[in-house]
């Protein structure tokens, strides 16, 4: 819930900055407030893994890999609800400003095409972010489970680097 609960917050934020209507503060928000999603997803995915393997003994790298999946399951579905219902409850005005911007150099059978999606756009919108979400996650957890488990190859039981000459061997 705390990956959903991240991204449910940025995207409060972006909502908050489109209110400005300024456009810089838009795409500054959007740009820094991405950034930060991903980029904190990341840590608290190595975090999560992490604290897993720590608390328990006999965690393995299948584990950790699971605990990541089901957590971007989980947080793709807050994220896609909060999403979706953003669109849902969309103020007509401005669902039409976007639509006038989209579809002004469309002839009229395309418009009309456009504006048939418009209908279904939560449900889309939904089911994409939803398996982003969810392939976002399945491969983050995939790098970071086996990350956490990388042992260095050099290193002996203590931690220390090994003793290890560096002349060629004489033939």
């Amino acid at each position: 819930m705390l990956f959903g609960g991240v991204s449910i917050g940025c995207l409060a934020l972006k909502e908050l900055a489109g209110l400005s209507q300024n456009t810089f503060l838009i795409t500054a928000a959007a740009i820094i407030l991405w950034a930060v999603e991903f980029f904190g997803c990341i840590l608290i995915m190595k975090n999560v893994q992490l604290g897993l393997k720590d608390k328990y003994e006999g965690v393995r790298m299948e584990h950790t890999f699971r605990l990541g999946r089901r957590a971007a399951l989980l947080s793709g579905l807050l994220l896609a609800t909060a999403q979706a219902l953003v669109i849902m409850y969309m103020p007509e005005e401005t669902m039409d400003t976007m639509m006038g911007a989209l579809t002004g150099n469309l002839t009229s059978s395309q418009r009309e095409a456009v504006s048939g999606v418009i209908g279904k756009l939560p449900l889309y919108t939904f089911i994409f972010q939803w398996l982003y979400c969810y392939l976002y996650g399945t491969i983050l957890s995939s790098i970071m489970s086996r990350y956490i488990f990388v042992k260095k190859l050099f290193d002996d039981a203590s931690g220390n680097m090994q003793d290890n000459d560096n002349t060629p061997d004489e033939q």
